[in-house]
């Protein structure tokens, strides 16, 4: 059975509208319903050879494009990535440059020492328009732009002009035969000795919508865009060298010295493939009681052999929480990769197909294989199938994958930190620092970074040094807190919603506000415009307490008329009074939860909507003290950047926290020496 056949099976059936328990998150989900394919406009059928000594790709490819549009084009737009790693004068490297906080860029990527054939560059030899007798050849008109930033050095966005515009819902047929270098690794695809892992490799046609073409040269703070399509892909490798790709593995051809292995992927936006005769293959099977089966093959490095169950049981917790939370996953098969060591390709997404990371020496309950491996097959929902902008809006994958993840995460696998040492050879687990899921969103870096930029800006305009910060952590953080605003049942049906809606589709941030608003049955624009539409950051903290003795001073009446007093009388108990201040540092605003604790027991809970700047609390003729105050004590807002001014106590337990973790750290330090001594 083919994959589109397997998939319209799916859908025809009654289980996509059916509601079911999900017993596992506590809440009852419903599948999407009339979960829609692509368009399908953009298909390739390409042939490749893979030359791994010269380090050389010779593809020819003939792209079948449709225009979906409701206007003609008189222009196609083809993306050239390679070409980001032709020289240090691609927009790639210049704001890779910029962006390279942690020391000097010709060292990290060692631009200084690579060797000529460790440099990427994609050449186009010719593009032909078919359709006609003789093909139109649009090769000499054919011209580089520099649309974003005007840099005439940049070869990363090739302009093919169309003798004849493309009508709406017309198609043409485009050959395009191409070199390209492959290279020491950028961004996570090249080659480290005889292990190839190949993205974005081919000549790629842009997005055109209604409003234009959505063709950005490539950026160092941004991925992919593109359009759903069938990719019927032909890899010409040498012979005994295992494959692994996006799409189902048809067949291979001997040729002698090399194989041809044939795949087909449908309904996908990117084919990525990885070859090396290293590889060891293993193969499983998610199955579930509603959700659909899939076949899962792992192609390990040797040396990682023995972690290949815990690859399984990482890939199928993210297809079984994200399916029952958001909706099936809707193809068959699903390939993971494990990288060769410093291959720098590790941790990367693609249509059924993506890359996890580990080391030799991972323990359990140290967040890795499974954290990666929870994300990378997180991406098959919130990329893969839900398909956002990533050039313009990264944070609709990213952000939402990231909360994601951390879920699965914090119920699957318990996580706790781990130091490297030795140069990061040897693990140590400290189980006394567990992982919270605010760690795992990235809560420590948002602090220091979250005014960075507007997140409403397009991604690849983010400043590079910070961009994960607004992308990952910022996006993951305001998800955490509508969680906790609105509970998590109205939450998962939010996001289940926008994955139905848009599966295989191009949303936009609006689209996902429009949803977002129409679920919850409440207008959020005040929070959106907050945590997208702005920089500003949340901080709430107590100001200052003063719970003091209240004698009753100035004049009162008596039974001998009107007396002045200023302290209680014999025998009368003593009252306090007590003043709370509480304020606004930060810019944003959101509602929070004041609470006061008495020394006798008493609780008080006020509401403060924490518009202004700050709110005073009175609080007269009490039996006894303040003993603390706590602003958001069930930590609803996890984006408030400085929670240790949140909270006041009469008598502070400095000293107990200082023993405490004085204890800790005094067993940890114990340990460590006692493991250098013993490698000594």
């Amino acid at each position: 059975m083919t994959l589109r056949l397997a998939a319209r099976v799916l859908v025809g059936t009654g289980l996509a509208a059916s509601v079911l328990a999900s017993p596992s998150a506590g809440v009852r989900v419903q599948t999407p319903e009339g979960l829609t394919r692509s368009a399908g406009n953009a298909n390739y059928s390409i042939d490749v050879t893979l030359d791994p000594l010269r380090r050389l790709l010779e593809g020819r490819e003939v792209i079948t494009w449709r225009n979906i549009t409701s206007a003609p084009t008189s222009e196609l737009r083809l993306h050239l990535y390679y070409n980001a790693w032709r020289n240090t004068r691609s927009t790639w490297l210049r704001e890779r440059a910029l962006g390279d906080l942690t020391g000097d860029l010709t060292e990290t990527l060692h631009l200084d020492s690579r060797p000529a054939r460790e440099w990427g560059w994609s050449d186009v030899r010719a593009v032909r328009l078919l359709g006609g007798a003789p093909p139109v050849d649009l090769t000499p008109k054919s011209r580089f732009v520099s649309p974003d930033d005007g840099n005439a050095e940049d070869r990363t966005l090739l302009r093919v002009p169309l003798p004849t515009p493309v009508a709406p819902g017309a198609t043409v047929n485009l050959e395009v035969e191409w070199r390209a270098q492959v290279p020491h690794t950028f961004s996570r695809t090249g080659a480290r000795g005889n292990y190839f892992f190949l993205s974005h490799w081919f000549p790629k046609v842009a997005v055109l919508t209604d409003n234009g073409w959505r063709a950005h040269q490539f950026h160092a703070t941004t991925e992919f865009f593109a359009d759903y399509g069938t990719y019927d892909v032909r890899l010409r490798v040498p012979r005994g060298w295992r494959v692994g790709a996006t799409g189902r593995a048809l067949g291979t051809r001997d040729n002698g010295d090399t194989t041809t292995h044939r795949f087909l992927g449908e309904d996908v936006h990117e084919f990525a493939w990885t070859t090396s005769p290293d590889f060891v293959e293993r193969r499983a099977r998610f199955e579930h009681a509603w959700l659909p089966p899939v076949e899962l093959r792992l192609l390990l490095q040797p040396e990682h052999a023995g972690q290949a169950d815990r690859h399984f049981a990482a890939t199928r917790a993210t297809l079984r929480y994200y399916g029952e939370w958001y909706g099936p996953y809707p193809y068959d098969h699903l390939t993971i990769i494990d990288p060769a060591w410093e291959s720098g390709s590790g941790g990367m997404e693609y249509p059924t197909l993506f890359t996890s990371g580990t080391r030799w020496l991972q323990p359990r309950e140290s967040g890795s294989p499974e954290g990666v491996t929870v994300h990378e097959a997180g991406h098959q929902f919130w990329y893969g199938l839900v398909g956002s902008n990533e050039f313009e809006d990264a944070w609709l994958d990213e952000g939402i994958n990231t909360f994601s993840t951390s879920r699965v995460m914090s119920i699957v696998f318990p996580q706790h930190e781990t130091l490297r040492l030795f140069g990061g050879f040897v693990p140590w687990l400290i189980r006394d620092l567990p992982v919270s899921r605010l760690g795992r969103h990235g809560l420590a870096r948002y602090r220091i970074e979250a005014e960075s930029d507007v997140p409403e800006t397009p991604t690849w305009r983010y400043f590079p040094g910070t961009h994960a910060t607004i992308t990952y952590s910022k996006t993951a953080l305001w998800l955490e807190t509508l969680e906790r605003f609105l509970g998590w049942p109205t939450l998962q049906k939010i996001l289940s919603t926008y994955f139905s809606r848009y599966s295989f589709k191009h949303p936009t941030p609006d689209d996902f506000f429009a949803v977002a608003n129409e679920v919850s049955g409440r207008d959020l624009t005040w929070f959106f415009d907050q945590v997208y539409r702005s920089s500003n950051v949340f901080d709430y903290g107590v100001q200052d307490v003063q719970s003091e003795a209240e004698p009753t001073r100035g004049f009162v009446d008596s039974p001998e008329g009107l007396v002045f007093r200023d302290e209680p009388s014999n025998g009368q108990l003593t009252r306090y009074q007590t003043r709370v201040v509480v304020r606004r540092y930060g810019e944003a605003t959101f509602p929070v939860d004041v609470v006061v604790t008495f020394a006798d027991g008493q609780r008080v809970r006020e509401r403060w909507d924490g518009r202004d700047r700050w709110r005073a609390y009175v609080y007269d003729d009490r039996p006894s003290q303040a003993v603390s105050v706590q602003i958001d004590p069930k930590r609803v807002l996890a984006l408030d950047v400085n929670y240790t001014n949140n909270s006041w106590a009469a008598e502070p337990q400095a000293e107990v926290a200082a023993r405490r973790w004085s204890l800790t750290w005094l067993t940890w330090l114990q340990n460590l020496l006692l493991t250098y001594g013993f490698f000594v």
